[in-house]
């Protein structure tokens, strides 16, 4: 358990790798949703690996810049939450509605959910620490931005998308950024004494420590 708690996103991304090899060859055999879908299920074990990999950050991003902790290692975010939330979403959230693409509103919150993510990546936390890049940011622009766009502008030119789709797949949307980013992440699985802290390395990756000690310092 120690492993996966210390290497989910490695294993993501190596899933993403096989994940691609099928969207290849099974591409004449899939429907455009279904390729839309998946593309968008492997953006998000890249935009993972990104955030927790290379060049990473995220731990401290999370405990240092958006909710600023006097025990940034291990509250509010540790390594075992980290896991469970990015687990549960990629593999649930993403992955089920490769199988059910004709349930619209199935897909409509992952696209959703990753387009958004521009907000957080692409406004807050650019502001937080100064910079116009941040580890997660990549997949979003250059991902699911581009495939929500198309999946969007399918089911509206086909006319399968319907408003019940619209209004399930956003309370569904609203109900994975509650319960899973939100009570999970700071209120369930939040532990001051977490015995699942984030290793030095994990800490350390993209300086983020480094950027807030000269933002303090440029402040004074």
């Amino acid at each position: 358990m120690n492993f996966l708690r210390r290497h989910w996103y490695t294993i993501g991304l190596v899933v993403a790798v096989g994940s691609i090899f099928v969207l290849i060859f099974a591409w004449q055999g899939l429907s455009v949703l279904q390729r839309l879908l998946l593309a968008n299920f492997i953006g998000l074990l890249l935009h993972q690996y990104e955030e927790y990999g290379w060049p990473g950050g995220e731990p401290a991003v999370m405990n240092m810049v958006l909710r600023p902790s006097s025990t940034p290692e291990r509250y509010p975010l540790n390594q075992q939450s980290a896991m469970v939330v990015n687990v549960l979403i990629v593999y649930v959230v993403y992955l089920l509605p490769v199988f059910f693409p004709n349930v619209i509103w199935l897909g409509l919150t992952p696209t959703l959910f990753g387009m958004v993510q521009f907000v957080i990546h692409g406004i807050i936390t650019n502001i937080k620490l100064r910079t116009f890049y941040n580890p997660g940011l990549a997949a979003v622009v250059f991902i699911h931005i581009p495939i929500g766009i198309a999946y969007l502008y399918y089911i509206h030119a086909t006319g399968i998308v319907s408003l019940w789709d619209w209004v399930i797949g956003i309370v569904y949307l609203f109900l994975v950024a509650f319960l899973l980013l939100y009570k999970m992440t700071y209120s369930w699985m939040a532990d001051k004494n977490s015995p699942y802290p984030f290793s030095a390395a994990e800490m350390r990756r993209f300086h983020i420590p480094e950027k807030l000690e000269r933002l303090t310092k440029k402040s004074t």
